[in-house]
């Protein structure tokens, strides 16, 4: 897949490599502000199982 955007890309290599990088900031960017966001309420993360220990005996 990686290859098949190289060859698409326009430009020599200075360029491809440009783009290249512009591309995966552009992807980050739309993961960090519409992907992880969406996501975040699905994820279990908050679901913490962690008794207060030695707190929880007395």
């Amino acid at each position: 897949m990686y290859g098949w955007i190289w060859r698409h890309l326009p430009g020599n290599t200075g360029v491809k490599a440009l783009i290249s990088l512009v591309l995966v900031l552009a992807v980050v960017f739309v993961l960090f502000q519409y992907v992880f966001p969406w996501a975040e309420p699905l994820l279990p993360f908050n679901d913490v199982t962690v008794d207060q220990g030695m707190a929880a005996v007395r």
